[in-house]
């Protein structure tokens, strides 16, 4: 038939292979799919051909009219859906929520503000075997008990397969590290064996690659949608220098923490948030770019906390006051402005006032691309640098370096069983003359900083991390560990505890029962 086809055009035909070893032929702006089966192609791309035929092919051609092809193609698009869905929902997880905070009293006034129990639920993904998930930092906001919904490991009856993966395992998590920076946080289950999902290749994510989002939309577990990427590094605040990866694929309340996987299942980005007028879904859907969530994994489960990545230098964004003022041949760009004293910068001889022009052979022009670089990059690993200094180009091989952290080190003062406070499960070091100053950004330079976790922690209804400092139990000062102690045996069995608890610079409350 190709042959056929040929001599009655009187030229070359293109052809590319589809995913049953056929060729979707372009005859005159349309296609027709022949049956030759000689040509073997990645299933990816044989996905992506398949697609696009069903989308935008004409009328089929001869030897197809009685739309047996059609049938077939459109079953193997279903079928490879379906096999997609299978292999991911099992690492998809539900996040309950359960904490206190602002809700609407009808019998008051509206300046009143009325503090009650609230539930929230989002999303997750399984990261580890070893029960390791990641999700949102807005997901477990005040949050003083986490719960996950696993889904249910084997259904063997099909029919049954949507009612009972549905119900689903409720188990406890404890919040192992919050990143409020990139909306990450990690939990920990404890379980084991569990199925994980593989990060993607952050440099092979493609605008217009389609793209799945699963998660609970809605508190509809077990949901998938399907689009493709709209932007691969969008900037929705122009005063944060986050970027997001930009979908289609519908998004609405409760995918937040759910993965957004490519073709081949991997994580191309965590659902993060999205635009709408009307609350609901409008193909404006955002996720944080595997790429962060790569980096920020391995550092949320060490220490707690992000480490961010440098080079030793300060920039800035050139203006065209700053050029003229300069004798700059460019108003725009980066110009360094400070060098970390002995950072790599500083060691490798760049100087203040060397405008930077590429970082690993990318343009720089803001400050945006220069963050969002250095995210993606480990401690440890090399990038190549080119600035300008006059009229001279200078090229530099820097090493990238962890930027230190006011907890680093801490938990190496508490020792695990001296320094334990069980009822919270964590291990506490108390704030005096030697340690406020190794915490310089304290804002009450008393109480007890959380070093970690202890062993057998009780539980993850006590939300605290690593970094957390405890300045007051019911309204009293703490002012170290044996306060705390203290205050702690001094309430009976199930009372009620409210912690005064010093995150990030920012003051909040964390409430729960005893045990």
């Amino acid at each position: 038939m190709h042959e056929d086809v040929e001599r009655g055009l009187q030229r070359p035909l293109q052809a590319v292979p589809d995913a049953n070893r056929s060729h979707v032929v372009v005859v005159d702006g349309r296609f027709v799919v022949t049956h030759v089966r000689s040509i073997r192609m990645p299933k990816h791309l044989a996905r992506a051909i398949t697609v696009f035929t069903l989308l935008f092919a004409g009328p089929l051609g001869a030897g197809a009219s009685d739309g047996t092809q059609s049938i077939e193609s459109l079953r193997h698009l279903s079928q490879s859906v379906e096999a997609l869905v299978t292999q991911v929902s099992p690492s998809v997880v539900q996040v309950l929520v359960t904490g206190y905070g602002p809700v609407e009293d009808p019998g008051r006034g509206d300046t009143d503000v009325v503090i009650g129990r609230q539930r929230s639920l989002g999303s997750g993904v399984i990261v580890d075997p070893d029960g390791f998930i990641i999700t949102n930092a807005h997901v477990i906001s005040g949050a003083q008990r986490v719960q996950v919904v696993v889904p249910a490991a084997h259904v063997s009856e099909p029919a049954l397969r949507s009612l009972v993966s549905a119900r689903g395992r409720t188990v406890e998590a404890r919040i192992v590290g919050i990143a409020s920076e990139v909306d990450l946080a990690l939990l920990k289950i404890d379980l084991a064996g569990l199925p994980a999902l593989k990060m993607a290749n952050y440099d092979e994510v493609h605008q217009g690659q389609m793209v799945f989002a699963f998660g609970s939309p809605e508190g509809l577990r077990n949901s998938v949608t399907m689009g493709v990427i709209s932007a691969v590094a969008r900037q929705p605040d122009a005063d944060h220098p986050m970027v997001y990866i930009q979908t289609d694929a519908p998004i609405n309340h409760g995918n937040s923490g759910g993965p957004l996987v490519n073709v081949e299942g991997e994580v191309v980005g965590i659902n993060a948030f999205i635009l709408s007028d009307s609350g609901g879904s409008q193909g404006l859907g955002f996720a944080i770019p595997s790429a962060v969530v790569s980096v920020a994994y391995p550092q949320l489960r060490k220490y707690g906390h992000l480490h961010r990545s440098e080079i030793g230098v300060q920039v800035q964004t050139i203006t065209p006051e700053l050029a003229r003022g300069l004798g700059l041949s460019k108003d725009s760009g980066l110009i360094v402005s400070d060098l970390l004293p002995e950072g790599p910068a500083e060691a490798a001889g760049l100087q203040i006032q060397d405008v930077i022009e590429t970082i690993d052979d990318l343009p720089m022009e803001s400050l945006l691309e220069l963050a969002f670089h250095l995210y993606t990059r480990n401690p440890g690993e090399r990038i190549k640098l080119v600035v300008r200094r006059g009229d001279v180009r200078l090229p530099f091989d820097l090493p990238v370096v962890e930027r230190p952290h006011d907890f680093d080190g801490l938990g190496d003062l508490g020792d695990p069983e001296t320094n334990r406070i069980s009822q919270l499960g964590i291990v506490g070091i108390g704030i005096d003359e030697t340690i406020a100053p190794l915490v310089p950004s304290l804002r009450i330079r008393s109480g007890v900083i959380v070093a970690g976790r202890s062993q057998g922690a009780r539980g993850a209804d006590v939300a605290l991390s690593a970094g957390d400092i405890i300045h007051r139990l019911n309204g009293a000062p703490i002012a170290g560990l044996q306060e705390l102690r203290t205050a702690l045996d001094a309430i009976e069995p199930h009372g009620a505890v409210v912690l005064q608890v010093e995150r990030s610079g920012k003051l909040s409350f964390v409430a729960f029962r005893l045990d």
